[in-house]
């Protein structure tokens, strides 16, 4: 029963502000240099063995393909496909930001690089139009969190390897939860706007000549996302290779259709994919030593009795987690999370009959909103940092929006059939 002291010395270390890959990798070697009985190699062994797993490739090519997004045009394409949706109406460029990070979410795997470029593309137009900072900066952040939810977000990817679900399975159910979302996130801030009196961002309903146009204009996007989608629902190729083929594409609209990325363009996109991997991998290394003590020490088994003793009802049972994760979510990074929580509370999710896909919507949510709330909030910090925007007038201005997104994690969490009518 040594596990929950393991826990408590990475906790410890947390509260100090060590780097999470080291805080957990330090609470893993405690175990094996005082509690555990194993021979030591074995942790070396555990640390590297995470690193072998053939589908953790997916991960780099789609940071690769969310980095590459930001020069190759597709994103000012976008946001004119998604004008025409909706600039029409009240708030039509706080609605054409949401939809655009929902458009994105296709095509990207990262809600950081979605949150960044659409900082600097879309906060400094919206206070060109009469918003405040606040408020722009608060739609920005929030629509980036659908990025993780439509597919082909990492956690989607990482959630799959650790619950040993199908990557394509989790692909597919993030759609109707991604765009459910973005539907409660543009009807909050349709009432704000009109609370406030923004106005719509184009004057007139589009003509039929300016639609087409703006379609041609956006038609490797579509191709990009039906390769993505497609390609994994009609089994032509792995998650992986969808990845590597998607990052091809990009690089085709890029050189070839859209003639906006440069040599230099790929190699600074490749150096911030090496980063942001590298980052990626060392907290899956780390959290998978931890991961495998965990089994040694059957503490998903105790843990699994503790909660069945307290109740047996899935609802209450997922509720619970909500209420867990959202505290978690406010003091680690969501990946380290999952892959430390998930093994652990499997086998009660098997035990009281949840669909794991199902499961791992919701905990994805959950974690999404996580990059929300101080203080380890990574979308909220970059945003507010790069629109120069005070973390109280974030909140202040986005309570609203934030409200729109607990329901949407409510109606995940207790519908299921969101999270599992396509992939069924």
């Amino acid at each position: 029963m040594s596990w929950p002291i393991i826990i408590l010395v990475m906790l410890a270390l947390f509260a100090v502000n060590m780097r999470m890959f080291l805080a957990i990798t330090a609470a893993a070697l405690t175990y094996f240099l005082f509690f555990g009985s194993v021979p030591h190699q074995i942790a070396i062994q555990r640390l590297i063995g995470a690193t072998q797993n053939m589908s953790l490739l997916a991960i780099p090519f789609f940071i690769l393909l969310g980095t590459l997004m930001d020069h190759t045009g597709v994103a000012h394409r976008l946001m004119r496909v998604a004008d025409l949706v909706v600039g029409r109406f009240t708030g039509g460029l706080a609605l054409t930001n949401i939809f655009l990070s929902t458009l994105l979410g296709g095509v990207s795997a990262s809600n950081l690089a979605d949150s960044a470029m659409m900082t600097r593309m879309m906060v400094p137009e919206m206070e060109k139009q009469g918003y405040s900072r606040g408020f722009s900066a608060a739609v920005t952040a929030c629509g980036a969190l659908i990025t993780p939810i439509i597919p082909p977000g990492i956690a989607l990817i990482i959630y799959g390897l650790i619950a040993d679900v199908s990557i394509g399975s989790m692909f597919m159910a993030g759609i109707l939860p991604g765009i459910l979302m973005s539907v409660l996130l543009m009807g909050a801030a349709y009432i704000i706007a009109r609370r406030r009196g923004y106005k719509p961002s184009r004057t007139s309903w589009p003509t039929a000549r300016e639609t087409t146009s703006t379609l041609l204009a956006s038609w490797p996007v579509i191709l990009l996302v039906v390769a993505i989608i497609g390609g994994i629902r009609i089994n032509i190729f792995t998650p992986t290779e969808a990845g590597a083929v998607a990052v091809a594409i990009v690089l085709f609209i890029g050189f070839v259709i859209y003639r906006e990325l440069t040599l230099r363009d790929v190699a600074t996109a490749l150096v911030e994919t090496f980063k942001s991997t590298s980052a990626v991998m060392l907290v899956v290394m780390a959290s998978s030593a931890l991961a495998w003590i965990m089994s040694l020490e059957q503490a998903s088994q105790q843990l699994a009795m503790m909660i069945t003793s307290v109740t047996t009802s899935k609802w209450v049972f997922l509720m619970i987690v909500n209420v867990v994760l959202l505290i978690l979510g406010t003091l680690l990074e969501g990946n380290a999370i999952m892959i430390v929580m998930v093994p652990l509370i499997m086998p009660t999710v098997h035990q009281l009959g949840i669909d794991p896909v199902h499961f791992g919507i919701v905990v994805i949510v959950n974690l999404a909103l996580g990059c929300l709330t101080p203080p380890v909030g990574t979308v909220m910090l970059l945003v507010c940092n790069l629109s120069k925007v005070k973390i109280n007038e974030f909140f202040t201005e986005g309570a609203l929006l934030l409200l729109a997104l607990l329901i949407s994690l409510l109606a995940v969490t207790y519908i299921p059939e969101l999270s599992l009518a396509l992939v069924n």
